[in-house]
C-alpha cells in the first residue's frame, strides 16, 4: 500500500486526491449496513481493489463501511488515507478535505501525513479551480476567495512543517498561483470602488496587495491605483509616494510609463 500512496501522489504532482454524507446515508442506512458479517480484512480488500479498478465511489462506500464497523482495526489508518483519494478522484472535494482534516486529527504522527496535507490542499485547490474557471463571468459581490485562502494555508502548513516532503515543491508552486490569484481579486475589487467612485476605498484595497501579495503581478497595477485614487482624493503627497515606489522599482512597466506621461501632459 506505501508504493501504491506514492504512485498516487506522483500523479497529482505531475499533474501540476473520513467520513461524509453518503447515499446509503441519505437512504437512512448506516455506512457499515451493507457489509454486516464481513470481516474487516474482506471489507478493506473488496475497497482496495475497487480503488485499483478506478471504482471510487464503490471504494468509498467499503472505507466509509469499514470505519463504521470496524473503527480500530489495523486497516484504519490506510484505509482513511485511500478513502482521501477516492473522495478526491470522484470529485467530492469537500468531502476529500474533511476527511484529510480528520485524518490529521487522529494519525498526526502518521509517516504519510506529509501527503494527507499535501491532498487537502488539492481538495481546496480544485474547488477553488471550479471558482477560477468561471471567474470573469461572476458577479464581483459573490466572488469567494475562502478555498484559495484555505488551500494556501494547507500548501503552507505542508512546506511549513515538512521541507524536504516529496510533495513540498509542488506545494511551492501552487502557493505562487493562489497569491496570484488572490492578488488579481483584491485588484478587481479595488478597480469596482475606483470605477464607482470610491477612491479610498480602492486606494485601501490597493495597497492591501502591496502589503500582502509581494512579487504578485497584480502589484504593479495596484500601485497605479493607489497614485490613481489618491490623486482623485488631493492626496498628493501620498500620491508622489505610490509613483516613487513605482518608478524605483517598476521604471520600465506600461503602468509607471503611463502615469508619468498623465503627470507631465497635465503640467504642460
Amino acid at each position: 500500500m506505501r508504493m501504491k500512496k506514492l504512485l498516487l501522489g506522483t500523479v497529482l504532482l505531475a499533474s501540476i486526491g473520513l467520513t461524509a454524507c453518503t447515499s446509503s446515508a441519505d437512504k437512512g442506512q448506516s455506512p457499515g449496513d451493507a457489509f454486516q458479517g464481513q470481516s474487516a480484512e474482506q471489507i478493506f480488500n473488496a475497497g482496495e481493489t475497487a480503488l485499483a479498478k478506478k471504482h471510487y465511489k464503490d471504494a468509498i462506500k467499503h472505507f466509509e463501511g469499514l470505519d463504521a464497523l470496524y473503527p480500530f482495526s489495523s486497516y484504519e489508518e490506510q484505509s482513511q488515507m485511500d478513502a482521501i483519494y477516492a473522495y478526491y478522484m470522484s470529485s467530492d472535494y469537500e468531502s476529500a478535505a474533511a476527511a484529510a482534516d480528520r485524518f490529521i486529527r487522529l494519525y498526526p504522527r502518521s509517516e504519510h501525513i506529509d501527503y494527507v496535507y499535501y491532498m487537502k490542499g488539492m481538495a481546496h485547490y480544485q474547488v477553488n479551480r471550479g471558482f477560477a474557471s468561471k471567474y470573469v463571468n461572476l458577479d464581483l459581490a459573490k466572488r469567494d476567495m475562502a478555498n484559495a485562502s484555505l488551500a494556501y494555508d494547507d500548501f503552507s502548513q505542508l512546506v511549513q512543517l515538512y521541507p524536504d516532503s516529496p510533495y513540498a515543491a509542488s506545494a511551492k508552486l501552487r502557493m505562487i498561483a493562489l497569491r496570484n490569484l488572490m492578488a488579481k481579486h483584491e485588484l478587481e475589487v479595488a478597480d469596482y470602488y475606483y470605477r464607482h467612485g470610491s477612491y479610498l476605498a480602492a486606494a485601501n484595497r490597493a495597497n492591501y496587495i502591496v502589503e500582502h501579495y509581494q512579487q504578485a503581478p497584480s502589484v504593479v497595477p495596484a500601485l497605479g491605483m493607489m497614485v490613481r485614487s489618491y490623486r482623485a482624493l488631493g492626496l498628493n503627497d501620498l500620491a508622489d509616494r505610490a509613483m516613487s515606489i513605482l518608478q524605483y522599482n517598476y521604471p520600465n512597466s506600461s503602468e509607471y510609463l503611463t502615469l508619468s506621461g498623465a503627470k507631465a501632459s497635465k503640467k504642460s
